[in-house]
């Protein structure tokens, strides 16, 4: 992973929002499946550390950026809360009330090798993002990382680029998404033979 970090593979559980996005390369690991959406994601890895604890978090998913390129795999090592925008109260956009937790939240492991990203996540797919806070969008990471933080769980988060987050994105999504699994397990060098 870096220089620094390495995990056992049987301790780290790998949180994907789809069954596609895992497709057959992550069969022999400790997996789950979230479901799309912060809500679905923060249930089921509560759910499955009271289960497991593990050493590692590690999120993979499909995401979109105007600023990086298709096909790209980005080490996303902080995070937004993109559709949270309680302004009329008097707080900045994407601040949590009353939570304690600052706007860009910081938790998130580098991997040497990859570009590091801001990851803004919201319960949209978004198709016109003009955002310059964050460069990556999906629909799960904040909450995925907040909970690791709180359980003081290393997490490292990998969004693969699946489209460029703007009018074309849910027909390139479609398309693009099956192929990070394979992306991940090459990085990963998980179910690589020699």
């Amino acid at each position: 992973m870096n220089k620094e970090q390495s995990f056992k593979i049987e301790d780290v559980l790998f949180s994907f929002a789809l069954e596609s996005e895992a497709a057959n390369v992550f069969e022999n690991c400790s997996t789950l499946i979230t479901g799309i959406g912060k809500v679905n994601a923060a249930y089921e890895l509560t759910k499955k550390i009271q289960q497991k604890r593990p050493s590692l978090i590690v999120n993979l998913g499909s995401a979109g950026s105007n600023f990086f390129q298709k096909g790209d795999v980005i080490c996303c090592t902080k995070f937004i809360q993109r559709d949270m925008d309680v302004r009329g109260l008097g707080f900045q956009q994407y601040e949590t009330p009353l939570s304690g937790l600052p706007t860009v939240l910081e938790h998130g492991l580098k991997m040497d090798v990859l570009k590091e990203g801001i990851c803004g996540t919201g319960d949209s797919f978004e198709m016109a993002h003009s955002e310059v806070l964050y460069n990556v969008v999906d629909m799960e990471a904040y909450a995925l990382a907040m909970i690791a933080m709180k359980e003081n769980i290393p997490f490292l988060c990998l969004k693969y680029i699946s489209d460029g987050a703007d009018d074309n994105a849910a027909e390139d999504w479609a398309v693009q998404v099956h192929k990070a699994a394979e992306a991940y397990g090459k990085i990963l060098k998980i179910n690589q033979k020699e």
